[in-house]
């Protein structure tokens, strides 16, 4: 890989997080009573989105729906079989009880968003119309409402609907 391809990936991964930082912050700002700073918050995460994914499309990273739907599955697959049972081992042998918890929820919940990968690879242009519902406690992704997360336990008030347009 050329250090520019080096370089593109890094930024692209520091935009990301910028922007999933910067997402956090608002909703503390918003909790704090301050609208205006997260409405700047917003702003800037919507900037780092925009810089994320002009990284990756020159990284050559984006493919049509259906590589990008084989690259997804193969990052969920990673998450579920690997990278979040080592993650929860460690918590669990550092007594990060909490930490563990929410490694073993993520891990249950990237389990489930590979399932529905495979189930769009199977028949992209079939895949039925439905709305999906997140749990907002554990990312739980469900189609169509769901009455209580079958993950953490969040009841039904604790999902919300997935728009059909985003950044």
């Amino acid at each position: 890989m050329s250090k520019t391809q080096e370089n593109l990936m890094a930024a692209f991964a520091g935009e990301s997080q910028a922007n999933r930082k910067y997402l956090a912050y608002a909703k503390v700002a918003e909790q704090e009573g301050l609208p205006q700073v997260a409405k700047l918050f917003r702003a800037a995460a919507a900037a780092e989105t925009i810089h994320a994914h002009a990284h990756l499309k020159n990284a050559g990273k984006l493919g049509d729906t259906a590589a990008n739907l084989k690259d997804a599955l193969k990052g969920e697959t990673d998450e579920f079989t690997r990278m979040y049972p080592e993650m929860l081992k460690e918590a669990k042998a550092e007594g990060e009880e909490a930490v563990a918890r929410y490694f073993d929820y993520a891990n249950k919940v990237e389990a489930v968003h590979a399932g529905l990968y495979k189930k769009a690879i199977a028949d992209p242009a079939g895949l039925a119309r439905t709305d999906y519902y997140v749990c907002s406690v554990c990312g739980y992704t469900h189609e169509g409402p769901c009455d209580a997360c079958p993950i953490c336990g969040a009841r039904t008030t604790a999902f919300f609907k997935v728009e059909d347009c985003c950044n």
